[in-house]
């Protein structure tokens, strides 16, 4: 094959990985507003990506020989096809997500069975066929290459560095870009245009063959029979269930890395995009150096990459170890300050492991499919296999039970073991330094590494360690020093604050309120403050584990537990609103901090605003809590909140700091405190005044206008830009690095 052609080749690979990684990045966005922001949805969208790929893979492998042979066209159109096809799943897939979101409205709460299941069922319709044709296209354009080059037996790594590398561009220009810049549907169209263009040279390249009478040579894309890819003795053999092993420890790893380094890389957008990019990166670096020492026929052995795999799973354990991470670690929030040498550390532990992955896979397809587009098919879709069934065992079968550090080494015993059916290869010394190497970082991991859960637990203060499949959770300490912690990063505290979230835009109800929802139960003060209006009183939290906390912080919480008027409904905020017919005087929103995190917009957007209207009763208010953060994000979600709401009125918190932002279709009328007072049920001035300190405010009055004559005019926080907003599309509060820079400015 000539250069230029190759050049063609490695160009169309490279944009097809990266449009690829940009329509996984979206879509699992899209996906969490569809079915909840929970663990569960990220292992299923990665599962059904991946089962896609392999399904792809090995069908595309299999019938390529046929349509070209049936067709007499060039295999380069069929894979324009493939490309063309993906293209349109841009624009179908969130148009399905939508249509299942809502038959998946009657299955019930997000903890049961059923909506797990069928919510992984609707994720599988909507992404699964096109992934599939994403899969495909590497059989397809091996079958080109072999059209052009016979002999070629490793197209394979050829290709798949070139892919690599485009998805290793697709998700950090889509994470740090594309979606700040257009927003996730121009985002999808961009990727779509990509795809097109991929579509069009490939059929130029298709009819450019055609014109110069270049037919594909007959018999080069079949099948080979069995004896001509069978393994030869030895380690050969392994090789699918190396490539199974490795897919499938690789992609759990990733899901529990997502937890684990959540206390250093925060939850922005930018961190899971992070920790791909690297993953990417190093498997580009990787399969480069494959294809240097390929070129040089100085390929390295399997059963010594696979011990440097085995010791690599288990840095990532020692780089969440605090003793370990250059950061303090502020034990208060669970985050670490300062932390640009704690990242900088996590995504280095990462790096060694997928190096070696980006050099080992292609090397051992390659070795197994000898070019063959059938062969290497099927060896990439027993490698993806493992993809799938990895992230579905972290989610519902470790992460659930143990903690991130013992999962990661539950995941890293299989890469040891086939160091044990590899080994033959090795001189004893090598298997006697492997060996030992695995027992230290065994033995060190299980005995004497430590994480943020152990050091908490190792405290002399009290703590509760809760898991379940949406995250891990941690109450710890005593009095009004007790922390909320959620996959390691604080949530909230024990504050008078999230008591006025309730009681302020009750007091200002014109007639005794009836009802109230609470978004987000946190340590359950602000479901305690509802039900002490004697009113029925709704919460929605998406981790069981966080209610079952709830006596943690309150002694009485049987109490409220046990109060009829009371319920507490595991599932999406948004999607509850969604399958509930109820309205109700108060709406609470207390979204997760900080103001920047991934999801959190779907609490802060326009459209949010627009589903809990309908839940208003008449002079029903809606109260968001904007905890503090960059004054732009404030903004936008007054311009979102103004946008959708008549009237708004925001009053600073009573600590002063963080914002209540009061909304309603009909005036919210100023009333005195006094009246205030006396509107409140005797049980909800008590409860009011449970963290009320006498000494600055002597009566609940005092108390109740700190607060309101801390009122802050609307019109002083709007900004005239009304694309300084928050929406579904452009979540302005979690996309923010070009701004930050000052390269963007919307």
């Amino acid at each position: 094959m000539s250069v230029p052609n190759r050049r063609r080749l490695y160009l169309l690979f490279f944009l097809s990985g990266f449009c690829s990684l940009v329509y996984q990045m979206v879509w699992t966005r899209l996906a969490f507003a569809s079915f909840g922001i929970i663990t569960p949805v990220l292992s299923v969208v990665i599962s059904v990506f991946m089962l896609g790929l392999s399904i792809g893979a090995w069908a595309g492998g299999r019938v390529i020989p046929w349509l070209v042979r049936r067709t007499g066209l060039s295999a380069i159109f069929f894979y324009g096809g493939a490309e063309l096809i993906i293209g349109l799943g841009a624009f179908a897939v969130p148009g399905l997500f939508a249509q299942g979101e809502q038959v998946l409205l009657a299955a019930g709460q997000t903890d049961t069975i059923q909506y797990l299941f069928f919510s992984a069922l609707v994720l599988a319709v909507s992404i699964l066929p096109w992934c599939v044709f994403m899969g495909a296209t590497f059989p397809f354009m091996m079958a080109y290459v072999r059209e052009q080059e016979p002999g070629n037996a490793d197209s394979f790594s050829y290709l798949y560095f070139a892919n690599v590398l485009g998805a290793m561009m697709g998700t950090i220009l889509a994470a740090l870009v594309l979606v700040e810049v257009l927003g996730f549907r121009h985002t999808l169209a961009f990727a779509a245009a990509g795809n097109f263009a991929i579509a069009a040279l490939s059929a130029g390249m298709g009819w450019n063959q055609r014109r110069t009478g270049t037919a594909p040579q007959r018999g080069v894309l079949e099948t080979p029979k069995a004896e001509e890819t069978r393994p030869a003795a030895g380690p050969s053999r392994l090789i699918p269930w190396i490539l199974f092993s490795t897919g499938f420890c690789a992609m759990a790893m990733e899901v529990v890395w997502t937890r684990a380094f959540t206390p250093v890389l925060k939850t922005q957008v930018y961190s899971f995009a992070l920790i791909v990019f690297v993953y990417l990166g190093a498997t580009f670096f990787g399969s480069m150096l494959y294809r240097r020492d390929l070129g040089r026929q100085a390929r390295r052995s399997t059963a010594g990459l696979i011990a440097l795999l085995a010791v690599a799973a288990f840095l990532p354990i020692v780089a969440v170890d605090p003793r370990c991470v250059p950061a303090q670690w502020n034990i208060s929030m669970g985050t670490y300050l300062d932390s640009a040498g704690a990242v900088a550390l996590v995504l280095a532990s990462i790096v060694p492991l997928c190096g070696v992955l980006g050099y080992l896979t292609p090397s051992l397809i390659d070795q197994y499919a000898g070019g063959h587009p059938a062969a290497a098919g099927r060896a990439y879709g027993v490698n993806v296999v493992g993809c799938i069934l990895g992230p579905l065992v972290a989610s519902y079968v470790l992460l659930p039970r143990i903690s991130e550090r013992y999962a990661l080494v539950v995941l890293g015993l299989p890469l040891l073991g086939l160091c044990f059916f590899c080994g033959q290869s090795l001189t004893p010394r090598q298997r006697l330094a492997t060996a030992l190497a695995g027992v230290v970082a065994v033995g060190w991991s299980l005995f004497f590494a430590d994480d943020f859960e152990g050091l908490l637990l190792k405290r002399e203060v009290k703590t509760e360690v809760r898991r379940d499949y949406a995250a891990s959770v941690i109450s710890f300490g005593e009095g009004f020093g007790r922390r909320l912690l959620v996959n390691g990063i604080g949530m909230t505290i024990l504050t008078p604050d999230t008591k006025f979230m309730v009681h302020l835009p009750l007091a200002f109800q014109k007639a005794h309120p009836q009802s109230a929802l609470i978004i987000c139960f946190g340590m359950g003060t602000s479901y305690r403050a509802a039900l002490s209006w004697d009113i029925g009183t709704t919460a929605v939290e998406l981790v069981p584990s966080v209610t079952k906390a709830f006596a943690f912080y309150h002694e009485d919480a049987a109490q409220y537990l046990a109060n009829p008027k009371g319920r507490i409904v595991i599932d999406d905020g948004r999607r509850f609103l969604k399958r509930t017919r109820e309205q109700y005087d108060a709406i609470v929103i207390d979204p997760p901090p900080p103001v920047e995190a991934a999801g959190s917009s779907l609490l802060y957007s326009k459209e949010f605003y627009a589903l809990a209207k309908q839940h208003l009763k008449p002079n029903g208010i809606l109260q968001i809590w904007f905890p503090g953060g960059p004054f732009p994000t404030a903004q936008a979600i007054v311009r979102s909140l103004n946008d959708s709401f008549p009237y708004v009125r925001c009053f600073d918190g009573v600590n002063d700091w963080g914002t209540h932002f009061l909304a309603s279709e009909q005036p919210i009328e100023t009333v005195a405190v006094e009246k205030m007072a006396a509107r409140m049920p005797a049980t909800a001035r008590l409860d009011l005044m449970e963290y009320m300190d006498t000494t600055r405010y002597p009566t609940l009055p005092d108390y109740l206008q700190k607060v309101v004559s801390a009122e802050t005019l609307i019109s002083h926080v709007l900004n005239t830009n009304l694309d300084i907003e928050i929406s579904d599309d452009r979540p302005f509060n979690e996309y923010f690095l070009l701004r930050k820079w000052r390269l963007y400015s919307p």
